[in-house]
C-alpha cells in the first residue's frame, strides 16, 4: 500500500514541477550594482614616558616620522570619497604640551597640519577626545597624496622634567574610510 501511495505522490510532485513559473533572468542589472564598505582602522599612536622629555624647564621639541603607504594602493585611492580622523591624547605629566600630526608628501613637504592643545596634568583624569577630522573634497584629495605622518610635540615651558619624572604622554587615533565601488 505504501508503495504505491509514493508512487502516485512523486507523479503529482512531479507534474507541479513541470508546471512551475519561471522567468527570464536579468543580468544587466549588475551594472546597477554600487558597494559602499565603511572600514575602521587605528591610525597612529604613541606613548611617551615623561623621563624620556629630559629638559631644563623652557620650550622643546620632539620629532618623528613615520611612512604612510596607504595611498599606494589605487584601488583603494580611487575609490576613497571620505576619511574621518578621531584623536584622544592623555596627559598625566605636570606640562602643557602641543601635538602637531603633519600630513607629508614624498618630498617631505607639509600638505596639512593638525594641531592639537594639550592642557597639564591636574590630578584629575585628562584625557581629551578632539573633534573628528573630516576629509572630503579638496582636503581628501591632498590626503591622497600623504606618503608620511610626522609628529612634533613641543613642551610649553614648565618645572623641568629629568629622569626620575613621572606620567606619559599617549596619543590614540583612528580612521573610519568609506569607499564607493561601481
Amino acid at each position: 500500500m505504501k508503495s504505491k501511495y509514493y508512487n502516485i505522490s512523486s507523479i503529482i510532485l512531479l507534474a507541479f514541477l513541470f508546471f512551475s513559473c519561471s522567468s527570464d533572468l536579468d543580468f544587466d542589472q549588475i551594472k546597477d550594482l554600487k558597494l559602499e564598505p565603511v572600514v575602521v582602522a587605528n591610525l597612529a599612536h604613541f606613548d611617551i614616558p615623561a623621563n624620556q622629555l629630559i629638559d631644563d624647564g623652557g620650550t622643546h621639541i620632539a620629532f618623528d616620522t613615520r611612512d604612510f603607504d596607504v595611498f599606494r594602493d589605487k584601488f583603494f585611492t580611487n575609490h576613497l570619497h571620505k576619511a574621518e580622523f578621531d584623536f584622544e591624547i592623555e596627559n598625566n605629566i605636570d606640562r602643557t604640551f602641543a601635538v602637531n600630526l603633519l600630513l607629508m608628501n614624498d618630498q617631505n613637504q607639509i600638505l596639512q597640519t593638525i594641531s592639537y592643545t594639550v592642557p597639564a596634568y591636574t590630578g584629575t583624569s585628562n584625557v581629551i577626545k578632539y573633534p573628528t577630522e573630516v576629509f572630503e573634497n579638496e582636503r581628501l584629495a591632498l590626503l591622497k597624496q600623504t606618503t608620511k605622518i610626522g609628529f612634533v610635540v613641543l613642551i610649553a615651558t614648565g618645572a623641568p622634567l629629568n629622569a626620575a619624572s613621572l606620567g606619559n604622554l599617549k596619543l590614540r587615533s583612528g580612521a573610519t574610510v568609506y569607499l564607493t565601488v561601481e
